[in-house]
């Protein structure tokens, strides 16, 4: 007997059933939204037959991943259209290219993409409903699993299938591999004794993870698209940072339970995507980054001992302020400023602007590095729109050099053992190269590149200094690790588009060469 063929006959018995349910569950939504043309309209039949009972009737997620704008942004429509067509591997997404023909899939395309005309919400009870403990507390294992140094560790994110993988930082050999939510965003934080690390996907979902008995621990959906979360210096709070709804969460960092959401507004009924959220250690705070309000936000949690609510302290600006760059002290904390023509300086301490920065490439400040040259202590960070890396005193705030690369970058590292600074090449036609350059002389030394014609990003050491591991950042990629020293090349592993890489112990102790 064909069991596959029965089993296809029973869906397609139970189909109209679950179709007309699924129709229902549309007419709420399509109230909702302008008038739809018919191609649109026909890409929303689809949806409701064949997507939203795992994606939702409003495409805000379920089962499945959020099927919106903001969170497919890093799904081509032709590769959203491959994945209606054949499925995803690894997942419980089925293939549907034997029921929906080619201007179906267009049509069901169209319509994923398409923004919603409302804001959707996701309330705190919402978030209470989707908690749930995977492993309780009290049966985790008291030691870790394995014989590796656990703060040694290296936690890869594998975009290519959303898995990661648990790397030995001193044999650089896969200790564990897991699947993770969707399109994890941001990169992973750590508990502050480096046991647990937390996720967060760009649909929201907040996972926690036990690096000693590599296992799941509790996981809970925060938002609807979420830019990334941060841990408390003392590790009792988890805060998330939300595109949708525009909010900022705060979860108990030890089940994930729910503390606070705090609605993200000036006061005049204006309200704000929020960019993104970091731990301020020495501040015992949170600073959070807001896209739409030319403000930034510093939230008081940190030893607080769980206890709430909490009120945000509000410094206003005179722009808006995307991505952030703290100092070693956490005294000042460097943005970028909307206009792509400089960045600014914030005095956390006396909460007002104290200088503007010569920054007009638009930097990804996220990744600067910092060091001391000289005598003192200066900061660097790559540009996304131009080709240069920018050295700035962070006693003066001017520009002590520039060093021109061979394109746009978006991540720079080093260590503090390391005399070399490394930073890629992100866009534009020489991606395959990664520059390595000499923290004293500021010039580039070597230019590295791995896998010619690939694209090669996001360097990170090891916890000594003594190796720094390279991505290469495709489906039959890798993870090329290196003699920091020589800059030989020791090993290879082959990984599913690998993107970030994270050492515990640089994380934790909040290392001078990587992002914190």
């Amino acid at each position: 007997m064909d069991i596959t063929a029965a089993r296809r006959r029973e869906k397609r018995k139970q189909r109209p059933i679950s179709a007309a349910l699924a129709l229902l569950a549309l007419l709420a939504l399509l109230a909702l939204l302008a008038p739809l043309s018919a191609p649109a309209a026909e890409g929303a039949t689809a949806y409701a037959e064949h997507c939203a009972s795992c994606h939702g009737a409003e495409r805000l997620g379920g089962m499945g991943p959020a099927l919106l704008p903001g969170n497919l942004k890093r799904l081509k429509r032709d590769e959203a259209a491959a994945v209606i067509r054949r499925g995803r591997a690894a997942s419980q997404m089925p293939g549907f290219g034997e029921m929906l023909d080619d201007a179906r899939v267009a049509a069901l395309v169209e319509f994923i993409y398409t923004p919603l005309d409302y804001t959707p919400e996701w309330s705190a009870e919402h978030i209470r409903a989707t908690r749930r403990i995977i492993n309780d507390a009290s049966e985790l294992v008291t030691a870790p699993a394995y014989g590796a140094d656990p703060l040694n560790l290296f936690v890869v994110v594998e975009l290519g299938d959303h898995h990661a993988t648990i790397l030995d930082g001193d044999r650089f050999e896969p200790i564990h591999r897991m699947k993770t939510h969707f399109a994890l965003h941001g990169g992973p934080k750590f508990s502050p004794d480096g046991r647990f690390v937390y996720f967060a996907s760009r649909d929201g979902w907040i996972s926690k993870f036990d690096l000693w008995g590599l296992e799941y621990v509790a996981e809970v959906r925060a938002g609807i698209n979420t830019r990334n979360l941060a841990v408390s210096g003392d590790g009792r709070v988890v805060a998330v940072a939300n595109y949708l709804p525009h909010t900022l969460v705060l979860l108990d960092a030890r089940d994930l339970s729910l503390r606070e959401v705090i609605p993200v507004t000036d006061g005049a009924g204006r309200t704000s995507r929020v960019s993104a959220v970091y731990g301020a250690p020495p501040r015992h705070s949170f600073v959070a980054a807001l896209k739409d309000i030319p403000e930034i936000w510093e939230l008081p949690v940190d030893g607080d001992g769980g206890s709430g609510p909490v009120t945000p302290r509000r410094i206003v600006l005179d722009d808006y302020l995307d991505d952030f760059f703290f100092t070693p002290d956490y005294r000042h904390v460097m943005g970028a400023a909307r206009n792509a023509r400089n960045g600014q300086v914030v005095d956390l301490k006396r909460g007002v602007k104290v200088s503007d920065l010569g920054l007009d490439g638009l930097p990804h400040l996220g990744s600067g590095i910092t060091w001391t040259l000289d005598g003192r202590r200066v900061m660097a960070t790559p540009h996304l729109r131009k080709g240069e890396v920018t050295v700035i005193d962070t006693a003066t705030w001017e520009t002590v050099g520039t060093i021109e690369t061979q394109g746009p970058g978006f991540f720079m590292r080093s260590h503090e053992n390391s005399p070399y600074a490394w930073v890629d090449v992100f866009f534009g036609p020489h991606r395959d190269a990664v520059h390595v350059i000499d923290k004293q002389t500021l010039e580039i030394v070597e230019t590295l590149r791995p896998a010619p014609g690939k694209t090669a990003a996001h360097v990170e050491f090891d916890r000594d200094g003594r190796h720094a591991l390279l991505s290469i950042w495709d489906p039959a990629g890798a993870v090329v690790v290196y003699d920091a020293r020589t800059l030989e090349e020791v090993k290879r592993l082959p990984m599913n588009k690998p993107s970030g890489k994270y050492n515990v112990y640089n994380k934790i102790t909040l290392s001078e060469g990587t992002s914190h």
